[in-house]
């Protein structure tokens, strides 16, 4: 009997077509891309410190300018995507980061560096706006969080390439190498993204089945474009920009000082900082899909949307919590508890970034995931000062590492206040 579902199964979805996991692997690819160009700065940092000669307060102020341009970027990115289309917008960006990425091979200084990670950051805060409204654009709800914690998993899969690559390339051909091969790889992904990408309707790969399973959701009612300005009106942009402000910012940390974290507590050099890294950053993969897939498929069990995303929101934030104690242990015990956060951190932003195509209709999207994304981005920012501080005058990651742990319940409160059965914003 299993084996006849499974046939029958998979004959339906060779006769419907699968061309929308085309586009979701581009979205990997492309997310892939922007954390090895965030990875590099956070590997190379024990080396740019002694080469440039910064110190960690002067490091958090790099960071803030990477953030801050992030933040800035979204105030109008979001808009831009939603008014010029996905495929125009996404390779606007990604000309942007691309030659950002390159330009830091032109810089000796503290400033020098800032400026280039400000257009870093200025580039990349397009990825997430014009990807989920990929998203919304070629899968149903049911479908949404596999396939967002899919393309998400690009963070997790640059972050473990970045570590492999990147020590090898700086030591064999000097560090400004290393930020060349990033800004290549982003000129790559645009010639296949042009090539590949156009709306489902449009596509002359995508059968007529294919279409129809795309748009079964309910038929949305038709509203007149609504200026980004109006959506803080609704509790759903409030309650998306809530946990985005308050849990983006450990993300931040981790792609930025974890190397930092390992060098300095356990004596790590740049050979060395690979293994722990990949580590961590393999078993975050799991969490990012594991937890797109979990609330997929209790939803597909009947379970409600609402239900569904914050019982796994709930999850991964009690899994993040004893991450407070990863200063004080031996350094595999460290990499677990770390890798097991960021699993968990990954598995809650899967879900919140599906929580928007979940309460707005397609047009709102990227300009609800850009609000979010700057509230997320402006959290970055003060974290980014902030530590750069702690760590200049205390030397320890412990106070760094419990806010980690403990913000995520919180967070999933004001949530759950904000939208309690996560309607859908009425924006007509």
């Amino acid at each position: 009997m299993g084996k006849n579902i499974r046939r029958r199964n998979s004959i339906t979805s060779r006769k419907m077509g699968l061309y929308r996991w085309t586009i979701c692997g581009l979205l990997f690819f492309a997310t892939t891309i922007i954390y090895i160009d965030r990875q590099v700065f956070g590997i190379l940092a024990p080396v740019l410190q002694k080469d440039i000669g910064w110190n960690e307060i002067e490091y958090g102020y790099i960071i803030a300018a990477f953030t801050a341009a992030y933040a800035l970027g979204f105030l109008f990115v979001g808009r831009f995507i939603d008014k010029v289309g996905t495929k125009i917008g996404y390779t606007i960006s990604t000309v942007i980061w691309s030659i950002a990425a390159m330009g830091h091979t032109l810089v000796k200084t503290v400033f020098g560096f800032g400026v280039a990670r400000f257009f870093l950051g200025l580039g990349e805060s397009g990825n997430f706006p014009a990807a989920i409204k990929a998203t919304a654009e070629w899968f149903p709800k049911k479908e949404r969080a596999l396939a967002l914690g899919i393309f998400n998993s690009g963070a997790n899969a640059g972050a473990i390439v970045a570590p492999l690559v990147v020590p090898w390339i700086a030591l064999t051909f000097g560090w400004r190498a290393a930020f060349i091969f990033t800004g290549l790889l982003g000129f790559i992904w645009i010639v296949l993204w042009l090539w590949l990408y156009e709306i489902p309707e449009k596509h002359k790969k995508v059968t007529k089945e294919e279409i129809a399973f795309i748009q079964s959701d309910p038929a949305e009612i038709q509203s007149e474009k609504i200026p980004w300005i109006k959506l803080l009106k609704y509790r759903q942009t409030w309650a998306f920009a809530a946990g985005k402000f308050l849990t983006d910012p450990i993300w931040w940390f981790y792609i930025y000082w974890l190397p930092k974290f390992f060098s300095q507590r356990y004596g790590l050099n740049l050979t060395h900082l690979g293994l722990p890294l990949i580590v961590i950053y393999t078993m975050t993969t799991i969490g990012s899909v594991g937890g797109g897939w979990l609330s997929g498929t209790f939803i597909k069990r009947g379970w409600s949307i609402n239900k569904g995303r914050k019982v796994v929101m709930l999850i991964c934030a009690i899994v993040i919590v004893p991450i407070v104690f990863a200063s004080l242990v031996p350094e595999w015990w460290a990499v677990f508890l770390i890798g097991l956060a960021t699993s968990g951190h990954q598995g809650w932003s899967a879900n919140l970034f599906t929580t928007v195509p979940d309460m707005f209709p397609k047009k709102a999207v990227g300009s609800v995931v850009g609000l979010g994304g700057m509230a997320g981005a402006i959290g970055g920012l003060l974290l980014a000062a902030a530590a750069g501080f702690i760590l200049q005058f205390t030397g320890s990651y412990l106070s760094l590492f419990i806010l980690a742990g403990i913000v995520y319940l919180p967070a999933l409160l004001i949530f759950h206040l904000l939208v309690p059965t996560m309607e859908e914003a009425k924006l007509y």
